[in-house]
C-alpha cells in the first residue's frame, strides 16, 4: 500500500453543550476556499460556523490507519475580540460568569461570534480572526432556521 496524505478542512459551528463540527477534504489548507466552503455549512437548528481548522491525516505502507500529522490554527469567520481587562472591567450581570471564567482560567483576551448563534471562548495565541463582517441572524432568520430545522428533522 502506498503512502497516502489528505488535508481536510474542520467547521465549528455552535452546539447545545459542545460546538457542533463538519469535516470537509480539501485540496490544501487554502484559508479562501475554506472561508467559502463555510457558506455551505448548517448544522441543527440552523447553526452556522463560527470558524474552522485544517489538519492533515496521512497513513504510511505499514500503517493500517491514518493519523493526524499537522493541525493548523483556529481561524474565526469574523467576530469581536475583547481583552481581559475589557471583560474584567464590565459591569453588565449577564456576564458576571464571563468574568469570572476569564479571571479563573487566566485568559488574556476571548472572542465573541454572532454569525448565528453566539458563541464565545478563549482566544489562544495563535488563533486568527479574520476581518469578516458579522452578520449577526435576526429574530426572523432564527425563527425561519428553527422551523426549517424542526421540519426537517424526523421524529425521534
Amino acid at each position: 500500500m502506498a503512502d497516502m496524505t489528505q488535508h481536510f478542512v474542520e467547521f465549528y459551528s455552535p452546539g447545545t453543550f459542545v460546538s457542533e463540527t463538519t469535516k470537509k477534504p480539501i485540496d490544501a489548507w487554502d484559508v479562501d476556499r475554506a472561508v467559502e466552503m463555510s457558506r455551505s455549512v448548517s448544522e441543527r437548528y440552523g447553526a452556522t460556523p463560527y470558524g474552522f481548522r485544517f489538519t492533515t491525516r496521512s497513513r504510511g505502507p505499514d500503517d493500517l490507519d491514518s493519523k493526524e500529522t499537522a493541525r493548523g490554527p483556529m481561524y474565526y469567520l469574523g467576530g469581536v475580540v475583547r481583552t481581559a481587562a475589557e471583560v474584567l472591567a464590565g459591569t453588565d450581570p449577564d456576564e458576571r460568569i464571563l468574568r469570572a471564567n476569564v479571571k479563573c482560567n487566566g485568559y488574556k483576551r476571548i472572542i465573541v461570534n454572532d454569525n448565528s448563534w453566539r458563541f464565545t471562548a478563549a482566544l489562544a495565541d495563535d488563533d486568527i480572526v479574520l476581518p469578516l463582517p458579522a452578520a449577526p441572524m435576526t429574530d426572523d432568520d432564527m425563527i425561519e432556521a428553527m422551523a426549517r430545522a424542526i421540519c426537517d428533522e424526523p421524529n425521534q
